[in-house]
C-alpha cells in the first residue's frame, strides 16, 4: 500500500508540472518559440498573486483570478512589441532575447523581493486532505491535477473546436498564406502568449501555494516544462500531461527509495522516455 500512495502522490505531484509545461507547449505549438523565460514568468506570476495577497488581504484564488487578466496583458504586449521581431527560420533571436528577459526578471525580482524564500498563505487548504480508502490525499495537489486536467482539455477544446483554433493552427502551418486570408498573424501570436500567461498564473497559484518560491528558481521549473512537453510530444497537449505525470511518478519513486534521488528520478525518466520514443510518447502527426 507504500507503493500505491507513492504512485499516487506522483500522479498528483505530474498535475503541477503539466502546469508548468502546457503555457510553454501552447506557444511552441503556436509559433515554433522556444521561451527561455517561461519558468521566470511562472515565478513572476506567484510574486504578483503573493503581492495581491499580502496587501489587499484576498484570498489566493480570488488574487489568481485579479492577476490573470494582468498577465495576459503583459504576455500579449511581449509577444506583440518585442518576441514577434525575433521570429523567423533563425531559432536563434528568440532564444538570446528569452534568455535576456529571464535574466531581467530575475534581477528585477532579487530587487524588489529580496533573495528571500516566499510562499503563499492559503490557510486550512496546506494542509487539509481527503481518505480515499486507506490512501490519504492532500487537497491542494488534487485541486492541482484537476486544474491540470481542465487547462489541457480547455486547450484541446479551443484548438480544435473554435475558430480562434483553427487560425492558430492555420498560422502554425504557414504564417504567410493565414495572413493571406485576413489573419493577422503578429496579432494572433500575441493572442497566443497571452492565453500561456493565463496558464502561467494557474502554475503560479499552485506553485506558490504547495511550496517555498524565491526569485532564482525559474530555470529549474523551466527544466520539469521542457521535460514534460519533450516527454509527451511536440503539439500534444495531453501529451504534455502526461509527461508531467511520468516525471511526478519517478521522482516521488526515486524518493521512496533515496530520498536524494527524488530529482535525478525525475531526469533519468525523461532520458529513457528520448531513447525509446525520441519523438515523444504522443507527437502531432503531420498532415
Amino acid at each position: 500500500m507504500i507503493w500505491v500512495d507513492t504512485i499516487v502522490q506522483g500522479i498528483l505531484l505530474g498535475g503541477l508540472y503539466a502546469l508548468f509545461a502546457a503555457g510553454l507547449s501552447l506557444v511552441f505549438g503556436v509559433m515554433r518559440l522556444v521561451n527561455l523565460a517561461h519558468g521566470d514568468l511562472i515565478v513572476l506570476g506567484a510574486f504578483l498573486i503573493l503581492v495581491l495577497v499580502t496587501a489587499l488581504g484576498l484570498n489566493p484564488f480570488l488574487a489568481a483570478l485579479v492577476a490573470l487578466p494582468v498577465m495576459f496583458g503583459l504576455g500579449w504586449l511581449l509577444q506583440y512589441h518585442v518576441l514577434n521581431r525575433t521570429l523567423g527560420d533563425d531559432i536563434l533571436p528568440p532564444l538570446l532575447v528569452t534568455f535576456g528577459l529571464s535574466i531581467v526578471i530575475q534581477n528585477a525580482l532579487l530587487e524588489s523581493f529580496s533573495a528571500d524564500s516566499r510562499r503563499i498563505p492559503a490557510g486550512a487548504l496546506e494542509t487539509a486532505s481527503i481518505s480515499l480508502g486507506p490512501i490519504a490525499v492532500g487537497v491542494m495537489p488534487l485541486l492541482t491535477f484537476v486544474s491540470a486536467v481542465a487547462v489541457i482539455l480547455g486547450l484541446n477544446l479551443l484548438f480544435y473546436r473554435t475558430e480562434l483554433g483553427r487560425a492558430f493552427r492555420a498560422t502554425s502551418d504557414d504564417a504567410v498564406t493565414a495572413g493571406l486570408m485576413g489573419v493577422d498573424p503578429k496579432r494572433l501570436f500575441a493572442t497566443a502568449t497571452g492565453l500561456a500567461m493565463i496558464v502561467v498564473t494557474i502554475a503560479a497559484l499552485y506553485l506558490g501555494t504547495r511550496s517555498n518560491f524565491d526569485p532564482t528558481i525559474g530555470p529549474a521549473r523551466l527544466i520539469y516544462a521542457f521535460e514534460a512537453v519533450i516527454i509527451g510530444g511536440l503539439g500534444s497537449f495531453w501529451g504534455t500531461l502526461a509527461g508531467g505525470i511520468i516525471i511526478g511518478v519517478a521522482q516521488t519513486l526515486g524518493a521512496a527509495i533515496n530520498p536524494e534521488w527524488q530529482i535525478l528520478a525525475g531526469h533519468v525518466a525523461f532520458l529513457v522516455v528520448l531513447l525509446a520514443r525520441p519523438r515523444g510518447l504522443f507527437p502531432r502527426a503531420t498532415d
